[in-house]
C-alpha cells in the first residue's frame, strides 16, 4: 500500500504566485498513486495571499489546508506549523516561490519509498545572483564541518522526510531552528537528487541580507557548539602568541637597548588590541548562545495560529471538528 502524502508549502507575500502554485502542486500531486493533502501556511502576508490561500482551501475542498498565522514568524517556524497540521507519512516541504518546479515531487516521493529517511536536492543550474550563490555554498560548507553531516545543498527547501522524523523534530522544542540539519540528526538514511532550478516566477526573494546573517548565526548556535571550540582554540593562539610577543619584547630590551621600537610603547598597543578584539569576540559569540539560552528558557511559542481554512481527506471524519476547534479556541501551538 502507498503511504500517504503532505506537501508544506510556507507563504508570504507571495500573491503572485498563489494560483499557479496551488494548481502545479495540486496536479503533480494528482499524478501519484498516493493519498495526497497540501497545507498551505501563511507566514504573516500582507498583499492579499492570505485570501487567495483560503480561496485555494475551498476550490480544493478536501485536499487543501491553509493554516493563518497571525504575523511573521519566520520560514522555519511556519514550516514546523504546516509539520503539526500534516497527517501523511511522507511529508515534503516546498518553497512558494516556483524556483523548485513542483513536478519534482514524484521523485521524492518515491526515493522515500525506496527506503531512505531523508531526501534532500541539489538545484542544478541554479539561477540566482552571485551573491546568493556565494552565501549558499559558505553555509553548506559550514554545516558540513560543524556537523559533520555531508549533504550538498542544505539551502533547497524541495526536501522530504519520514513521518517518524517529522515527529521527531516536533518534540524538539528551540525556538532557533534549523530544520534540514535537525531532521538529519534523527534520519538512519538520507539521500540526495538533482533537481531543476528556475528563475522566481514574480515577486523578490524573501531573504534580505539581514535575514540570511541570521539565518547563519542560527545555524551556528542551534545546532552546534563547534564556534566555542574554535573560540577556545583561537583564545590559545592569541596566548601563545602574547608569550612570544613578550620574548621579543625583552630579547629587543636585552640586546637592543630601551630606545627599540620607542621603548616597545607601540608594541604594547599592538598586543592590548589584538587581546581586546579576541576579547570582544568571545563575548560576541557567548552573547548569542546566552541569548537563545534566554529564548528557550522562556518557552513561548514558536508561533500563533489565527484560523484555519480547509480540512484534508488524510484526517477522516474528524477532520472539520479539528478545524472549528482550531478556529474557535486559536490555539497556541508550541
Amino acid at each position: 500500500m502507498s503511504l500517504s502524502v503532505s506537501i508544506v508549502i510556507p507563504v508570504f507575500n507571495e500573491v503572485e504566485n498563489v494560483d499557479t502554485l496551488v494548481q502545479r502542486v495540486a496536479a503533480a500531486c494528482g499524478q501519484l498513486e498516493n493519498e495526497w493533502e497540501i497545507v498551505l501556511v501563511d507566514d504573516g502576508s500582507r498583499d492579499g495571499s492570505t485570501e487567495k490561500l483560503e480561496m485555494a482551501a475551498d476550490q480544493y475542498e478536501g485536499r487543501v489546508r491553509s493554516i493563518i498565522l497571525n504575523r511573521n514568524y519566520g520560514q522555519h517556524a511556519a514550516i514546523m506549523c504546516g509539520f503539526r497540521h500534516t497527517r501523511g507519512e511522507i511529508v515534503i516541504t516546498l518553497d512558494a516561490d516556483l524556483q523548485n518546479p513542483p513536478e519534482e515531487i514524484s521523485r521524492l516521493v518515491q526515493t522515500i519509498e525506496n527506503g531512505n529517511d531523508v531526501v534532500g536536492t541539489i538545484r542544478m543550474n541554479r539561477q540566482d545572483s552571485f551573491f546568493r550563490r556565494f552565501a549558499s555554498a559558505r553555509i553548506n560548507w559550514m554545516v558540513k564541518k560543524s556537523t559533520g553531516v555531508g549533504m550538498s545543498d542544505y539551502g533547497c527547501m524541495l526536501r522530504a522526510y519520514r513521518r517518524p522524523v517529522v515527529d521527531a523534530m516536533l518534540q524538539c522544542r528551540e525556538r532557533s531552528t534549523f530544520i534540514p540539519v535537525l531532521a538529519n540528526s534523527f534520519a538512519k538514511r538520507a539521500a540526495e537528487i538533482e533537481v531543476k532550478h528556475f528563475e522566481r516566477a514574480a515577486g523578490e526573494s524573501k531573504y534580505s541580507l539581514w535575514k540570511l546573517v541570521n539565518l547563519q548565526f542560527d545555524l551556528l548556535t542551534s545546532m552546534t557548539t563547534t564556534p566555542l571550540r574554535l573560540l577556545s582554540w583561537f583564545g590559545v593562539a592569541i596566548a601563545a602568541g602574547g608569550v612570544g610577543f613578550g620574548l621579543l619584547l625583552l630579547a629587543g630590551r636585552l640586546f637592543l637597548g630601551a630606545d627599540w621600537a620607542a621603548e616597545g610603547v607601540f608594541t604594547l598597543f599592538a598586543i592590548l588590541f589584538i587581546f581586546t578584539g579576541a576579547q570582544f569576540i568571545g563575548m560576541g559569540l557567548l552573547g548569542e548562545y546566552l541569548g537563545r539560552v534566554y529564548h528557550d528558557v522562556r518557552g513561548r511559542p514558536r508561533y500563533f495560529i489565527d484560523r484555519v481554512a480547509g480540512h484534508s481527506v488524510l484526517d477522516g471524519v474528524e477532520a472539520k471538528e479539528t478545524a472549528r476547534a482550531a478556529l474557535l479556541e486559536r490555539q497556541v501551538q508550541v
